[in-house]
Order: structure tokens, then sequence, then C-alpha cells
């Protein structure tokens, strides 16, 4: 793409689809600081975590090509779309790589599953500063007024600061108006998991097949976490690093011994 070197060049992808409504609000806001390049999926990649494609092929179509902004799909996952851009899309690194804006929370246990927050994670991993933001409304019709303020606030801090290395930003965002957030708080990821239930149903020639539903249970009551801040009309940023080593765990393990 013809990119301004005056401006900050922005990577933007998600994992709800390029026509999702808040991949159309980050871009817009984007657009604000810097050159813009989108790479996302040409279909819905919830859940997807950080998943690649290994056994298919990889389809990548220009949607959009005008002054300051590019766009295009991809048939991959939202991991797959930040290697194209960064290995065949862009001739240099982008100074910023954001994701989302997600239909729903991206909070506690939520990140592992998370393409939005994998497509940050990955971004990371590259040496690119990274930030996944995600909206607490699944619907099609959420409305993203607050939330691009949000990114905003996010954006022009990390231009301006820079994010620590191998470290990308999971923002997540309360479903309510601007007015009503109360501020931003640098959070740690809850203790909390999912309560799994599959549903066994009959399709119509009488097979079985299961519907994955669940409960979440967040038995962590800290006033430090990110659902603590986000139940009480906080935008949660919490620090995610790609770095998986249980380091507490090492000195434990060394005093078990082994056998030579």
């Amino acid at each position: 793409m013809s990119q301004d070197n005056q401006r900050p060049l922005i990577l933007v992808t998600n994992d709800d689809g390029i026509t999702a409504g808040g991949i159309r609000n980050l871009i817009e806001v984007a657009r604000e600081f810097g050159e813009v390049c989108v790479v996302a999926p040409d279909s819905p990649q919830s859940g997807m975590g950080h998943a690649i494609t290994v056994h298919d092929i990889l389809r990548l179509t220009k949607v959009r090509d005008e002054e300051g902004v590019e766009e295009y799909s991809c048939t991959g996952t939202p991991v797959d779309c930040v290697k194209l851009a960064i290995y065949r899309v862009l001739d240099r690194k982008p100074d910023l790589l954001l994701s989302g804006i997600n239909h729903g929370a991206n909070y506690s246990i939520n990140v592992i599953y998370s393409g939005t927050m994998s497509a940050a994670v990955e971004g990371a991993v590259e040496g690119i500063p990274s930030i996944g933001f995600s909206l607490l409304n699944h619907s099609a019709e959420a409305d993203f007024a607050a939330s691009k303020d949000v990114v905003r606030k996010v954006v022009r801090s990390a231009l301006k600061n820079g994010i620590p290395k191998s470290t990308c930003l999971n923002v997540n965002i309360p479903k309510v108006s601007a007015e009503e957030i109360k501020g931003i708080r640098i959070c740690r990821q809850a203790r909390a998991s999912w309560r799994d239930d599959f549903q066994p149903r009959q399709d119509p020639s009488g097979k079985t097949y299961y519907w994955i539903t669940g409960e979440f249970v967040n038995p962590d009551k800290g006033d430090d976490t990110d659902v603590w801040a986000l139940d009480h009309n906080y935008v949660s940023i919490v620090p995610v690093q790609f770095d998986l080593t249980a380091h507490h765990a090492m000195a434990e393990l060394n005093e078990w011994g082994y056998d030579t």
C-alpha cells in the first residue's frame, strides 16, 4: 500500500469478520492516527484461538483501496490474517496492530479461546505493539460510540508511551454509555473458568449431535481483576504475555529429582 512514512502504519484485524460492526468502527478510529491496512477473515472466526491453516489453501482478496486505508479479506483464521499481512501484504512492519472491536467479552479465561486476542498475541510475537479490544455486547447492532472513545485513549497512549516488549494489551469495555464508564483500570486476569455442558440433540436423520453451552464460574472475588472492573463499569486492561512458562513452579519441579 502507499504509505506516508510520517504517519504510523496500523494493521487492523478481528475474528468476527471484515464486515462486522466492531471492525468497521475500529477502522474509523485507526484512520485518525495513521495509515491503515486491514486484513481480516471473510467470515466469523470466533473461538478459533491461535489456530493457523495448515491443511487447506488461503485466499486473500482486496476489497478496498483508497487514500489512507487498504482492506483485504482472508479465508483463514485471525492469526493467518496477521501472518499474511506481515509477510505478503506490507513492505514494512506495522507500528501498531489493533484487533477487534470484538462483539462480546474476552475477559478472564476467555482470552485463551479468543481469536481477537490471539491475533494481538501473534502481533506481539512478531514484535509489533498490539492491542485487542472487546465490547461486552454480542449484538450485531451494538452501539460502539463509547468503545470508540476508549480506543482513542488507549491508542493515543500506546503510540506515545509504547507497550512493554513481548506483551500485548487485552482491553474489555463494559456495555454502558460513555457517561457511565467510570474510568480505565489496569487489571489481572480473573481466575475463573467455564463449566461446560454438551447438550445432545437429534438431526433430521435421527443421528445425535452436540451443542455446547455452559456457565461462567468466577470464584475469584478480588477487586483487582478484569471481571470486577467490568462489573463495576470500568474498562479493564490486562497485559498479556505469550511466554506460557509457569516460572513460579520451576523451583518445586527441580526438587522432584529424576533418575538418570
